[in-house]
């Protein structure tokens, strides 16, 4: 910098202001530079040459800025950015043009960032690059007095970031661009051997050849399962008899996806370690029938295929189509069992419409029938029209709308408005009554058939119920004289404080209409068409009649505007209709006593859910919980054993189907008949009987699934022996409408609660937050995981479902966003381990000797298989998965395999206490692992050499227990952590710096002589294990210069020598530990502000708090952490010598 002032270009008069912490810096100096350089420009020769100079040190430039760098060093305006700038103000205004600065993209972003800025447009003023300003689409830059000096700083950094987000767009493109260039890739298909040994079906498998170089799953998991199931090692009458420590598994309908495989993994897990551990695990697959899910399946290929609803096939031959649908499609979901490894009684495998479970139904149904637990009423229910029935809570999706918005609804070819209210006026003798439709108008074309004006008492004048009350108002399209009602249900603040009363049609009405002794007059049928109404309307569809009314109103002047009015609206889940509330005769399930009794088992602890933050939940549900309503109106299904009643006789009236006197249950057509003439008093000659054409809830025959696959209604011995079970495990959404199901049925039928635990899993989502749904593409079958497939494949899966084009198109497209490449094979074990993420054969081995090698890695590894077991019982018992897997996966991969193999490999071959050790820990560590990764463990297992007698499988051999592994060192095991800690300062430096193939010489610093005495002993480990060259003591000396520091622990320093690598510059080390000191500043005030949050002492566990505390203490962030980078830096400019003078003022 000059010494006096001057002029910059942009005209802006410099003063003595300075940029940055040093002394003050002069800009004037850098405008006579570029005077002059302008005067070179026009010597002949020069130009050609000074402009190549340019170019080749802006091209070095870029190659620094090009990784989006906001500034040359570190995250703030520096003397090297003021430095450069000021060199660029001439070449950027005078000399480079938008072509010439087009190949330095983040020199001119950087360039524009900076002049941008409050510091320099104090001192520069605007500054204008050559040959028209900034880039296309900037906008015009304000005159500096605008605007505050924050204002603009904000400004250029909103710049910044557009810029750097429009490059990223770009560099997205470009990578688009190649991807859709490049040939799609096939299956990939990993490198190595596959197992192609002749092995028959249930024959084991041959373990005498090599493995493969690299993992194939395809050679691993080949042929153990079929001799597991041969053997029957899942049948509970194997092994010894604990009494019943069976797991009960879950099941789901006819295919399968992840969400499905995520209880089936983890109930596997749970069922592996049960066994292991000696008890008589049980655990039989089963599935359910789908009832509507199934139903619409065939429905839609049906009708796609020959163009025949089922009413004009008929319900017999309509049957016949879904049983060979099931022939042809249910199988597949014990495939998917069978290849993830469950480990399921097949033989003992059933579905819900088999006749041991058929018969099951019809006989709990008749029991609560007889019970008074189950009648038959007038209700509303939740009516899909596409369906032609009403279908069950769980099937209902709410959407919220926030006010007027058109929604798509099957059978119509135009959107479909809702989210407002209209309002309109009946005539009264006199007089005339305002009032609103307040109920969602979704079924708005139920005001043809309201029958009652209701007011609230507490409306305010002018709608005083008083001179309002006995009176009655005319119906605007029918004429019908309604009477007015008073009822506390009307909102006197919600539009008018007048509404319509439609019964039949409104759960709220209903409710209203029964307490006044209403009548339940329907309008709306089951197909979705206007009945019992006046021409024109009679017939249409409800949302044509709607709009139809709305115009009539408009024309007759009764209309009064509509308001827009959030609501939410039910959408059927299986045929995406919006859903009809409708009165019609259902049989029900009367839950109030029952669900009292399922609230107690919970607050007794007989019944105990996990997590336990799930009992709230079923205590607020069991105590507002209404009738379960059983009936559907389908024909896949168990058909409801109950029986309308005709007496051939005149004496006796003849009866209305709600009324429930006229219907009788029975077993058999017979004994129905007899309970029939038993109530009227009759001959059984004289009883004619029509079975109801509905069929029970899915859910009815699902609930009845733990003990009616054990023979119920029958004593069984297998009902004595394994009911009631031990575990539930399922979805948290099912809760209530499977899990409240079995505890219900159970407590009715049996008197006992179907099992005592039940784990809650999360739901599976996709990458984007979504539920699973085949129309979204994310539906990803696990064989697909486990084998491999292409998108081509992926795509030909989404044709042959019953997907309509729409879906379809958008189905294909979530395939090639999520699955652009397919996907590759994983196996059975690697897709095992996300889905949880939600004896020894060498008893009597001696140790290894003091003086043997390798004694100090034995010492401390031997007793990780016991002290592991400790930590898998609790955390298994207590659900824990990722707590499990992650100790399970800890000790193979940092434990045994990083160090333990690593520390013996120079000895193995040779020292035989060393082999045994191995084999000790190999044959614990693979029985840990066997409930884990069942393939990966039988197949290293086989191979191990086996004391007799010895268990016939990996999964029957006994679990580890800590007294088996009981040998223990403390000493030994403190001298190896002591040298672990070295080993991750060392490698944490190595990868730090780029040193991952040299290995560079290291120096320990230990204030305690005791354990500089155990280091030096251990230098062997640290050169293995550590990626180091020598290893030197320093005592009392100090280290080399140019060393890179890490605190490895309180007992040691290291220091790893980085000049070996040529690349190195203190420029960049001193970057890198700036940058690294700035990281660990922000995460130590973050921690700091979380520990003085509310709460925090009361909501965080003890021992998280406890890290924390030692994090920012001694050893932690705090002394350790920040110090030891400043320690790290000022070590560095001390070896910088002259050159660190030079970064001092700055």
């Amino acid at each position: 910098p000059g010494d006096s002032g001057g002029h910059c270009h942009g005209g802006a008069q410099t003063g003595q202001r300075g940029l940055g912490r040093g002394p003050g810096v002069h800009w004037g100096g850098y405008s006579e530079i570029w005077g002059g350089l302008g005067a070179v420009w026009g010597v002949p020769g020069a130009r050609p040459h000074g402009l190549q100079e340019l170019l080749r040190a802006l091209g070095a430039l870029e190659s620094h800025l090009s990784s989006g760098r906001s500034f040359l060093v570190g995250d703030g305006v520096t003397l090297a950015d003021v430095t450069v700038v000021c060199a660029l103000l001439g070449p950027f205004t005078q000399v480079l043009d938008p072509p010439s600065r087009a190949p330095f993209p983040g020199v001119s972003r950087w360039f524009r960032c900076c002049v941008r800025l409050p510091q320099f447009r104090a001192e520069l003023g605007d500054v204008r690059l050559c040959g028209g300003g900034d880039t296309p689409g900037t906008p015009p830059q304000e005159t500096p007095g605008t605007k505050s000096a924050a204002q603009l700083k904000k400004e250029a950094k909103k710049r910044e970031k557009m810029e750097k987000f429009q490059q990223k767009q770009e560099k997205n493109r470009q990578l688009q661009a190649q991807a859709k260039a490049k040939p799609s890739k096939a299956r990939r298909e990993l490198q190595g051997l596959r197992y192609e040994t002749p092995t028959p079906p249930g024959c084991k498998k041959d373990v005498g050849g090599p493995l493969p170089e690299s993992y194939s799953p395809g050679y691993v998991e080949a042929a153990w399962y079929s001799w597991w199931e041969q053997e029957g090692f899942f049948r509970p009458e194997w092994g010894v008899s604990g009494g019943p420590g069976g797991v009960w598994g879950v099941w789901g309908g006819l295919g399968g996806f992840w969400g499905l495989g995520l209880f089936w993994v983890l109930g596997d897990t749970l069922t592996r370690w049960h066994r292991m551990r000696g008890l008589t695990a049980f655990w039989a697959p089963g599935c359910d029938h789908a009832g509507i899910a199934t139903q619409v399946v065939v429905e839609r290929r049906l009708l796609r295929s020959r163009g025949l609803t089922r009413h004009q096939l008929g319900r017999d031959a309509f049957l016949r189509e879904v049983w060979r649908w099931k022939d042809e499609k249910g199988d597949r979901i014990y495939q998917q069992l069978r290849r993830l490894g469950a480990s399921m009684d097949w033989g003992r495998a059933c579905f819900t419409m088999d006749p041991k479970m058929s018969r099951a139904v019809t006989e709990a149904f008749v029991r609560l029938h007889e019970q008074g637990l189950i009648y038959r009423s007038r209700r509303i229910v939740h009516w899909s029209c596409a369906l032609r029935s009403a279908i069950s809570d769980i099937e209902v999706e709410k959407k919220e709308l926030g006010g007027r918005t058109l929604l798509r609804v099957p059978g119509y070819e135009e959107p479909v408005e809702f989210g407002y209210t209209p309002g309109t006026h009946l005539g009264a003798p006199g007089t005339h009554l305002g009032y609103t439709w307040d109920t969602p108008e979704i079924h708005l074309g139920s005001h043809l058939g309201y029958t009652w004006a209701h007011l609230s008492p507490m409306a305010p004048p002018p709608l005083s119920p008083q001179h309002l009350r006995g009176r009655s108002v005319r119906h605007p399209i029918t004429g019908r004289v309604l009477p007015v009602l008073h009822d506390a249900l009307v909102d006197p603040q919600f539009g008018t404080g007048a509404v319509k009363i439609t019964p039949a049609h409104d759960a709220a009405d209903f409710e209203v209409g029964q307490r006044h002794g209403l009548g339940v007059a329907a309008v709306i049928g089951e197909d979705g068409t206007m009945v019992n109404v006046p021409a024109p309307f009679l017939g249409m569809p409800r949302f044509q009649a709607r709009q139809a009314l709305l115009e009539t109103l408009k024309e007759r002047g009764l209309f009064r505007g509509v308001t827009e009015n959030p609501m939410v609206v039910p959408i059927c889940s299986r045929s995406k209709d919006v859903l009809e509330p409708r009165a019609v005769p259902q049989w029900f399930v009367r839950c109030q006593g029952l669900a009292g009794a399922e609230a107690a088992a919970v607050r007794r602890g007989d019944l105990r859910l996990h997590p336990p933050g799930h009992a709230r939940t079923w205590f607020t549900w069991m105590d507002n919980i209404r009738d379960w309503c059983i009936s559907r109106q389908l024909w896949w299904g168990h058909r409801i054993p109950a029986y309308f009643v005709t007496i051939d006789d005149p004496q006796v009236p003849p009866g209305q189907d709600e009324d429930e006197r006229f219907w009788v249950s029975g077993r058999s057509p017979d004994e129905a008949r007899a309970k029939a003439a038993a109530a009227f008093g009759v001959s059984p000659e004289l009883v004619r009987l029509r079975q109801d054409e509905d069929v029970l809830d899915t859910w009815f025959s699902s609930g009845l699934f733990p003990f009616s696959i054990f023979g119920w209604p029958d004593q069984t011995p297998d009902l004595e022996r394994f009911y009631p079970g031990s575990l539930l495990e399922t979805g948290h959404d099912i809760l209530f409408f499977w899990v409240a199901r079995m505890v219900m049925l159970g407590l009715a039928l049996t008197g006992k609660l179907p099992f005592r635990e039940v784990y809650l899993h999360a739901i599976v989502r996709d990458a984007h937050g979504r539920k699973m749904s085949k129309s979204l593409g994310n539906v990803i079958d696990p064989l697909d995981v486990i084998t491999g497939v292409t998108l081509q494949e992926l795509h030909q899966q989404l044709e042959s479902s019953n997907l309509d084009p729409a879906e379809l198109e958008r189905a294909r497209e979530g395939q090639k966003r999520d699955f652009p490449e397919g996907i590759p094979e994983c196996g059975t074990d690697a897709l095992r381990r996300p889905l949880r993420l939600h004896g020894s054969g060498v008893p009597n081995v001696p140790l290894v000797s003091p003086g043997a090698p390798g004694v100090l890695a034995a010492k401390a590894c031997a007793p990780q298989p016991g002290r592991l077991q400790g930590l898998l019982a609790p955390a298994l018992g207590g659900f824990d998965f990722p707590a499990a897997t992650t100790a399970v996966h800890g000790f193979w991969v940092y434990e045994f395999c990083d160090v333990y193999l690593e520390c013996v490999k120079p000895v193995l071959a040779r020292a035989t206490p060393a082999q045994a050790t191995l084999l000790l820990c190999l044959d614990g560590g693979l029985r840990l692992l066997a409930p884990f990764m069942p393939f990966l463990a039988e197949e290293l297992w086989q191979r191990l050499p086996r004391a007799p007698p010895a268990a016939p499988s990996v999964s029957l051999a006994p679990f580890p227990e800590p007294e088996q592994f009981c040998w223990q060192d403390e000493e030994a095991e403190a001298t190896m952590e002591f040298v672990l800690s070295i080993v991750r300062a060392l490698r944490s430096l190595r990868a730090a710096h780029g040193l991952t193939r040299q290995r560079p010489p290291c120096f320990l610093q230990t204030p305690d002589p005791s354990w500089g005495s155990r280091a030096r002993r251990c230098r062997g480990l640290l050169r293995a294990l550590g990626g180091v060259g020598s290893v030197q003591l320093l005592g009392g000396r100090e280290p080399p210069q140019g060393c890179a520091v890490a605190v490895a622990s309180e007992r040691c320093t290291v220091h790893l020598l980085l000049q070996v690598r040529a690349s190195w510059t203190p420029p960049r080390e001193l970057a890198r530990l700036g940058g690294r000191r700035r990281e660990l500043g922000r995460a130590l005030e973050r921690l700091r502000e979380r520990r003085a949050g509310p709460g925090y002492a009361q909501k965080v566990p003890p021992q998280v708090q406890e890290n924390d505390e030692a994090k920012v203490g001694k050893g932690g962030l705090g002394d350790f952490g920040i110090l030891g980078v400043f320690w790290d830096f000022w070590e560095f400019l001390g070896f910088l010598g002259g050159f660190g003078g030079i970064f001092g003022g700055s």
